[in-house]
């Protein structure tokens, strides 16, 4: 009797134990394999990749100027990738994390719209909080859909990212439109006390830098250290030995959410008060998706993601350098961006499992 030609082909099992040194290898891979990859298509493209690669790849680390710029991009991309390799970890796949940096700025630029004459030092503190709550409060909308209604969190987060950018449109180009922006649909400038304190004299690097990297250290401790921590990976990687242990799947969900939200939050809330000084519409830049990547290249680890949020800060500033330089279009940029994590999970799929061929397994076995 013949077998069937599906038989013939090669099935995953898992391994035993992943090697802790492929582990770390990964990225590096990854990043090798992706080079290659747009090398190729830099050619077919008819642009030169050695000028490509240079400016994306080198140009972000010649220059202090530029080094500094990959320090401000790090800084949300940091914040928003440890919050939703919280959920990640946990199964619980947050998608909508660039609608909840969005209400964050919006939360935060209330304060010095509503009160423009409003000082001390306290004014960018309290944007930071009130922003961490707006994106947390935006991202419980998630949590109750999907914790109430079975809603797939994955489709409900994306969509309200839509709902906030439409949001933010609104508010710009009504109620919180600068009168004397010569039409332009962005808000006042921000008073000088709702900006957030220069960290490295002669660049526009700031404290929310540190911020990030003490929640990042907050983010090992919870997740290394803390009971909930321990119940949330618990719970992502034996669902229903988590549930037999009595722990609550529902609490779990609002929980990875919240913190996701609550990060987004703050990242937004810092770039508004940060670099840019004021809401505008070019405040969605992307951030909330690319850190998706940023977060599994970091292997959802915190210490991983603070090394991929360098990485991926770089290839924002290389792309724009490589724009310029070498006349690349913006989705050949995101194009690399979006193979560097393909190939970072096709690494990690084979570091977690094995080909093995089944026919040549029986026939060894008879």
């Amino acid at each position: 009797m013949s077998m069937p030609a599906f038989a013939f082909l090669p099935a995953l099992v898992k391994r035993e134990r992943a090697s802790l040194t492929a582990t770390v290898l990964a990225p590096l891979l990854a990043l090798a394999v992706a080079i290659i990859l747009n090398f190729g298509l830099y050619v077919l493209m008819g642009r030169d990749p050695g000028a490509v690669m240079h400016a994306m790849l080198l140009e972000p680390f010649i220059s202090w100027a530029s080094f500094s710029e990959v320090l401000l991009k790090m800084g949300p991309l940091l914040f928003i990738a440890q919050g939703l390799a919280i959920g990640f970890r946990a199964k619980v796949f947050n998608i909508g994390a660039e609608g909840q940096f969005i209400l964050g700025a919006i939360f935060a630029s209330a304060i010095p719209i509503w009160y423009p004459e409003a000082e001390g030092v306290w004014i960018w503190p309290a944007m930071l909080l009130v922003g961490a709550i707006g994106g947390a409060l935006w991202a419980s909308i998630t949590a109750f859909w999907r914790a109430r209604l079975n809603a797939n969190e994955i489709l409900v987060s994306l969509m309200l990212s839509f709902v906030a950018s439409q949001l933010l449109y609104y508010l710009l180009l009504g109620p919180w439109k600068d009168p004397n922006g010569f039409n332009f649909p962005q808000s006042v400038m921000f008073q000088y006390d709702a900006m957030v304190p220069t960290l490295i004299e002669g660049t526009r690097v700031n404290v929310s830098l540190l911020i990030a990297l003490a929640l990042s250290l907050a983010a090992w401790i919870f997740m290394q250290k803390s009971f909930w921590g321990y119940k949330l990976q618990v719970g992502g990687l034996a669902p229903r030995a988590a549930g037999y242990a009595g722990f609550s799947e529902k609490r779990a969900i609002w929980l990875s959410l919240l913190i996701g939200g609550f990060a987004a939050g703050l990242a937004g809330a810092a770039e508004v008060a940060g670099p840019i000084g004021q809401l505008q519409r070019s405040i969605a830049t992307g951030y909330g998706y690319a850190a998706i990547i940023v977060a599994y290249l970091g292997g959802l680890h915190p210490i991983g993601i603070i090394f991929s949020s360098l990485l991926m800060a770089a290839l924002y500033i290389g792309g724009d350098n490589a724009m310029v330089a070498a006349n690349l279009p913006v989705a050949a940029v995101r194009v690399f961006q979006g193979s560097l994590l393909l190939a970072y999970l096709v690494a990690v799929a084979f570091i977690r499992y094995r080909l093995e061929w089944p026919h040549l397994s029986r026939r060894r076995a008879s």
